[in-house]
């Protein structure tokens, strides 16, 4: 649980959603081990059930106390509380969870962060966010140490700990994690200087690497959800449909279809009725990855999807 938690018997987690205690007995003692969390008793426990449980618990609370968006204010609002409470100073190790690094070991290496992190998390603030695909799959599991943007390639679990101690305690570069230039042999320490990286406008896949897909906070933190209130309140449903059009949104196919054309093709339809489908399909040879976006930013498609079901 502590190694979970990142925190010791006593403390208190930064989000403020759990502080953990030992206590001699909760009398149920045929089902221990035994976890209390507000109230409700989880028996024979074990630390492979612990991660689960954990994001239950935090959900249930949201859903009990999260407040309801009823206007742009209230979002614009609730955005700021987010911000507010996010230092971009502030040490964070991301690790990419796309489909790739986790073939390669992502897991592995965020669990040997964890344990390291137990002992320096709380003196000094070291985060660590597991995110979507960052798209270079071929040198997973990747780790980008904020806020340097510092990409680490091929990081093992045994890796981590010098990660910490060394990049994010002292600030000095591991040479042998570093991406070395195949024609040069340069060593590049900054993602974006990455050649597979620097001539690409991620405009899709750009938040993909920041944000952790569970945390809605994430995605609002990065401004999610700005476009859907002026879609609401500000525009008419033929507009939205100009803007697309204008913006020169294509399907990811194959093809290339204006999207802009094919919202207004059945928005002119006979019918009462229209439905918003996600189509996931990844059955082209070389077609666009939709599971890496519907993976590693999941609420910019439900935008999406809201915005074009407006009427």
């Amino acid at each position: 649980m502590n190694l979970e938690l990142n925190i010791r018997p006593g403390e208190t987690t930064k989000d403020k959603n759990f502080t953990l205690e030992t206590v001699n007995c909760l009398g149920v003692c045929a089902a221990g081990p035994v976890v209390a969390i507000d109230g409700e008793y989880f028996g024979k426990m074990s630390s492979v059930k612990v991660p689960g449980i954990l994001k239950n618990s935090v959900q249930t609370k949201r859903r009990r106390w999260m407040r309801r968006i009823d206007s742009p204010q209230a979002l614009e609002k609730f955005r700021a509380e987010i911000t507010s409470q996010r230092d971009p100073r502030q040490s964070l190790i991301t690790v990419c969870g796309g489909t790739g690094c986790h073939a390669s070991g992502c897991h592995q290496v965020v669990e040997a962060f964890k344990k390291v992190l137990q002992d320096h998390a709380k003196n000094n603030g070291i985060g660590l966010r597991v995110t979507g695909c960052h798209g270079f799959c071929e040198r997973g599991p990747l780790v980008v140490v904020h806020p340097q943007r510092i990409l680490y390639q091929r990081v093992k679990p045994e890796d981590t700990s010098a990660i910490v101690q060394e990049t994010v305690l002292k600030g000095k570069i591991i040479d042998s994690l570093l991406y070395e230039h195949p024609t040069t042999g340069e060593k590049i320490v900054s993602e974006e200087e990455v050649p597979f990286y620097k001539k690409q406008m991620r405009n899709v896949f750009g938040n993909n690497g920041s944000i952790d897909p569970t945390q809605i906070e994430d995605y609002l933190a990065v401004g999610g959800y700005q476009a859907l209130p002026k879609a609401l309140f500000s525009m008419k449903p033929e507009q939205i449909i100009a803007e697309v059009k204008r913006a020169n949104l294509r399907g990811r196919g194959g093809g290339g279809f204006p999207a802009g054309v094919k919202w207004e093709t059945c928005r002119n339809a006979p019918g009462d009725v229209r439905y918003v489908i996600c189509n996931a399909d990844e059955g082209d040879p070389g077609a666009y990855m939709d599971r890496s976006l519907l993976e590693g930013n999941p609420h910019s498609v439900i935008e999406g999807m809201i915005i074009g079901a407006t009427r």
